[in-house]
């Protein structure tokens, strides 16, 4: 097959990360891939200013900014500006994958010489733009990919659209993993940084200052790839690691005794599993995967806008002895461990086969209802 993947701008971000496996993936089983993004755009002179009010100084925009798709060896093509992707950015195809709302509105636009149309659907983004526009992208005659339960649901009850195939993530398990352990010897938590309000990093904050009340000698490791905002400060004697180097992603989550997963909304939550293949518990909000993630004991699942709730878990999990704590840990890589990025790949590939046959078919209906 010839695959075009269609972007917005390309990011650490957890939806990239899976475009970046898939991309990677498919052009190792032999496919012609290609990934079209947008550059970053710069701020408007109205960011700029608020941004100088608030004493936070001149935004600058980074030349060379991490991103997974910068990490796999697939042509990635950068147009000069950002704008709509039209048919003279992207080649002749069997099938272009747009990743985003605004993405579905271009790859719709596009000539069928393109390829087979297909959304591929990691989250529902009403966060990134208008509700209109974003409702309207998931109403488009697109074939849909989702990576989890509640998004298939939500296409079928609020827009009436069926899903081409329901796809979870798997995890990196060359990149996350880390032999039985126990407990650490001073009790600790992590947290992913964010500012995003959907991430809801503010929680699992709010939950660790209530715990360390209760357990005075808890740690807490914090990363990201959001640079630290004085609305969302952090407790003054924690280190936050930007940008760490994604090979030592596994030493972070295998330092802790629970991994906090505050997500408010969230397409899917790979920290949950990237978490769970190093043998770390996830004490998380029923956003995304977490509650089919975190079932039957494997985690702990907390009220959604609670804190209070997950410094309990905290509490919970801090206070289990050591064989109660393995047998946690054990069970959560066993849960991340269960399902791979191999078979998520064949079955995505499957997907895009089974695309291009409906199109196909498509045509033929639509060239005899013309005769």
């Amino acid at each position: 097959m010839k695959i075009t993947f269609v972007m917005a701008t390309t990011s650490l971000a957890g939806g990239d990360r899976v475009i970046a496996i898939y991309a990677e993936r498919l052009k190792k089983r032999g496919h012609e891939v290609l990934v079209v993004s947008l550059p970053y755009p710069k701020p408007r002179l109205r960011e700029q200013a608020k941004s100088l009010l608030k004493g936070r100084g001149w935004i600058s925009v980074p030349k060379d900014r991490p991103t997974h798709i910068a990490n796999v060896d697939v042509p990635h093509k950068v147009l000069e500006t950002w704008r709509p992707v039209t048919d003279a950015d992207v080649p002749d195809a069997d099938v272009v994958v747009a990743t985003w709302w605004e993405t579905a509105e271009w790859v719709w636009r596009l000539s069928p010489s393109k390829g087979a149309k297909v959304y591929f659907v990691q989250d529902y983004e009403v966060w990134g733009g208008s509700l209109e526009r974003v409702d309207a992208s998931y109403r488009l005659p697109l074939q849909k990919i989702v990576i989890a339960g509640w998004l298939r649901d939500l296409l079928q009850e609020r827009f009436n659209q069926a899903s081409l195939a329901l796809i979870p993530n798997s995890v990196e398990l060359e990149k996350f993993y880390a032999p039985p352990r126990g407990k650490q010897p001073s009790p600790t938590v992590g947290l992913t940084y964010s500012t995003m309000y959907k991430k809801g990093c503010d929680i699992s904050i709010q939950a660790y200052n209530i715990a360390r009340k209760v357990i005075p000698n808890l740690r807490l490791i914090v990363f990201g790839s959001s640079s630290l905002s004085p609305d969302l400060p952090l407790p003054e004697d924690v280190e936050y690691r930007f940008c760490p180097p994604q090979d030592t992603l596994k030493e972070l989550y295998s330092q802790c005794d629970a991994w906090l997963f505050g997500a408010r909304i969230d397409g899917f939550g790979l920290p949950i599993l990237e978490a769970m293949a190093c043998r770390t518990p996830v004490i998380g909000t029923p956003a995304g995967a977490a509650p089919e993630l975190l079932a039957d004991g494997v985690g702990v699942l907390v009220k959604p806008e609670d804190p209070e709730d997950m410094a309990r878990a905290i509490e919970q999990i801090c206070k289990l002895s050591e064989s109660e704590w393995r047998a946690m840990s054990d069970a959560a890589y066993a849960r991340a461990t269960s399902y791979t990025w191999e078979e998520a790949t064949h079955c995505f590939e499957a997907a895009l086969y089974a695309a291009i046959d409906r199109s196909k078919q498509s045509d033929v209906l639509g060239h005899a209802s013309h005769n």
